[in-house]
């Protein structure tokens, strides 16, 4: 019997105890590091930047660059991979990172780089991902030679930058492994390159969008044939879509919004595997086909700001992965019941502004149950709103502006039961109705914007609007509401946009008003809309309430009394008017402290006194006015109020100044001053009847007098 010694000595082969002995050496030895000529490559990029967003205290050249933060290594200790995605670095992309020749992807998106995008990077031997998005960086691409030996990039991201100059055409030739080439966002010329689509067989996605391309859409895209997005929107295109596009039946986004693009849609149908298409803001004519019904995996149509007519097709109801329709602001008409929306059950906007759409809002859409938001303005809708839209359970931004509805009571009672609903813009209907009074409206919990103007309304602002707790803009101008302003605005913490201007309120402001939350706080209302709110003058485009200004607008009504002192607790105001009104006494100085405030619109009132210099502190005024009151006195000729023309004064016959050609006389003095050219006028007479005796010696101290006098 062998000992038990022996046994456990034996257990175990041989081979066994060799690789253990090999492991343990590995483990107990020194870690292998990158090479200095990798540590060398990395460090030439830290030293040129200005601002190295805190490298340094991790790029130590006494470590392992393997262990620096943002580098990835292999295995053997080859840098595969930089990452320092939005680091706050600035300054230039070292051409150094060229000699990484094992660095597979590069990413320095999102930070503040400058200078030229180095051609060693672009043309490296074995980078396959090459990021430098959201930079500075300026100059144009160079072109690689076709003779230059295949280049391994797959994705290059040059996008949001400002390069400029053509277009490269050659480069492409030799990258036979692009999939993705995004370089939208820049100031690049030239036409839309199609080298890709011969040279590169996976090559995927183009995406040039807002950049200064100009031309056709080139034929050979025909080649790009696994291309699943094209996007070249915002850029100079023309011409007809190409048949040939349509050839590329692998397109699953096609994106050309905001060209002079023209001509139907014809042969769009063959795209079957589209799911966004976007055609918006161009020139494109005729119907939407009745095919259309073809693109079965369709999520998303866009063809708004187009030259488009006809009725919809019946077509558009076999769509049934429809997400939204925007078909805003084209020449559309008929009736929507052409369109089964009982069938769209995916959708969530529905956007027809300014089209010639007629009958009853067809009540199939209100069995769209997903229904985020859905927009009918300016159309030729009439009738009275169905009690169904409470199905609509997730509706939350709803505006039917300018048709014919009526019936303004029920309407707000069916809405208001709408948990979701925050935007609700309603005017230009309910033509001389009267606002609804007292407890007859309840709900709209969560209701931030009312919109309900220019429906010559009658009646008062009335208490149910003090119920709805969120309310942050409030427009209910241009209607012929009467009586006093409440005091309960004031109570509403929210409300940081009201304009009641062009009614027949009457009273005097209240003070309760200068008392507004949101009006005294630089706070903002953080919801985004569901569709874009558009202001006509100026024309912007709002994508949520916060970045409306904090307006306050009376004008237009007979309200009396002062302008109250506390005004200047509304230090948030950026828009004040008060004009077309029967206010009294002086403007303000306390005005002055409204730093914010870019419009003030005092004119045609009954102000008295004078022009408050302190207004040249508000120096971010842009509109001013003033006009048609009983002002006196200077117009300053110095500082912000000096900029404004003299129509900003015109209608105060008492004001002086070079602005409205009326001369001020004599520099306003003080008291005495004043006492001292009452004494001046008659020590002229003096000194002239002695200078008959007292010769040039007298004369010579009239002139010193008068000098000192004047």
């Amino acid at each position: 019997m062998q000992p038990l010694s022996h046994i456990h000595r034996n257990k175990f082969p041989t081979p066994f105890f060799g690789l253990a002995l090999v492991l343990l050496v590995s483990l107990a030895s020194p870690t292998s590091s990158c090479t200095e000529q990798q540590k060398s490559s990395l460090l030439q990029l830290l030293a040129g930047l200005s601002r190295e967003g805190g490298l340094t205290a991790s790029w130590r050249s006494d470590m392992d660059c393997c262990s620096w933060e943002g580098i990835t290594c292999s295995p053997n200790m080859t840098v595969t991979d930089v990452s320092l995605a939005s680091r706050g670095l600035e300054g230039p992309i070292s051409p150094f990172l060229g000699n990484l020749t094992g660095l597979l992807r590069l990413n320095l998106s999102g930070n503040l780089l400058s200078g030229g995008l180095p051609l060693e990077l672009v043309s490296s031997s074995s980078i396959i991902v090459l990021d430098v998005s959201f930079n500075r960086l300026t100059g144009g691409l160079h072109e690689l030679p076709s003779s230059t030996p295949a280049r391994p990039l797959q994705v290059l991201n040059i996008s949001s930058n400002l390069f400029t100059g053509r277009f490269p055409t050659m480069t492409w030739e030799v990258m036979k492994s692009l999939v993705v080439l995004n370089a939208s966002t820049n100031s690049f010329t030239g036409q839309i390159p199609t080298t890709p689509c011969v040279s590169a067989p996976s090559f995927a996605v183009l995406e040039l969008s807002f950049n200064q391309f100009s031309g056709n859409i080139p034929q050979g895209l025909i080649n790009c044939t696994v291309m699943k997005l094209l996007s070249a929107g915002y850029n100079n295109l023309s011409g007809t879509l190409p048949k040939e596009l349509f050839n590329v039946t692998s397109l699953e986004h096609l994106s050309l919004p905001n060209n002079h693009l023209e001509g139907p849609l014809n042969g769009i149908t063959k795209l079957t595997n589209l799911v966004i298409l976007d055609l918006g803001g161009n020139e494109i004519s005729g119907k939407i086909p009745d095919s259309i019904g073809e693109l079965t995996r369709l999520e998303e149509l866009h063809l708004d700001h187009n030259n488009m007519s006809g009725e919809l097709p019946s077509g558009l109801s076999n769509c049934i992965d429809l997400t939204t329709i925007d078909l805003k602001r084209n020449y559309f008409s008929g009736k929507l019941s052409n369109v089964n929306f009982s069938n769209l059950s995916n959708l969530k906007k529905i956007d027809l502004l300014y089209n010639h759409f007629t009958g009853d809002i067809p009540e199939s859409i209100y069995s769209c149950s997903k229904l985020t938001a859905l927009r009918l303005s300016y159309n030729h809708f009439h009738g009275q709103l169905s009690e169904k839209i409470g199905n609509l359970k997730s509706l939350s931004f709803l505006s039917l502006v300018n048709n014919s509805l009526t019936n303004i009571t029920r309407t707000l009672q069916i809405l208001s039961d709408s948990r979701s609903l925050t935007t609700l813009f309603i005017g230009f209907n309910f033509l001389h109705e009267t606002m609804p009074e007292g407890d007859s409206i309840d709900g709209f919990v969560n209701l931030q914007v009312l919109s309900i103007n220019d429906c010559s309304l009658s009646g008062k602002i009335s208490d149910w609007l003090s119920k709805i707790p969120n309310l942050g803009m409030l427009l209910l101008h241009n209607n012929e509401l009467t009586g006093p302003i409440p005091d309960w605005v004031s109570s509403l913490n929210f409300l940081f946009y009201l304009d009641i201007s062009n009614n027949s309120l009457t009273g005097e402001i209240p003070s309760a008003l200068m008392e507004m939350p949101m009006l005294v706080s630089e706070a903002t209302a953080p919801m985004v809309f569901e569709l874009p709110v558009y202001n006509k003058s100026p024309f912007i485009q709002y994508l949520m309430p916060g970045a409306f200004p904090k307006v306050l607008n009376l004008g237009t009504n007979n309200l009396t009394g002062l302008i109250p002192e506390k005004i200047d607790q509304l230090k948030a105001l950026i828009s004040l008017n008060l004009s077309s009104n029967k206010l009294s006494g002086e403007i303000p100085r306390l005005i002055s402290t409204l730093t914010n405030l870019q419009v003030l619109d005092l004119s045609s009132n009954h102000l008295t006194g004078t022009i408050p210099s302190a207004l040249n502190n508000l120096h971010f005024l842009s509109r001013f006015n003033i006009c048609n009151n009983d002002l006196e006195g200077a117009i300053p000729t110095v500082g912000q109020l000096s900029t404004f023309p003299s129509s900003s004064f015109d209608g105060n016959p008492k004001l002086c100044g070079p602005v409205v050609g009326n001369h001020c006389g004599l520099p306003e003095a003080s008291p005495v001053s004043i006492a001292s050219a009452k004494q001046f006028g008659n020590l002229v007479i003096f000194f002239i009847a002695f200078g008959v005796f007292f010769g040039i010696g007298v004369l010579y101290d009239q002139i010193v007098l008068a000098r000192y006098f004047c």
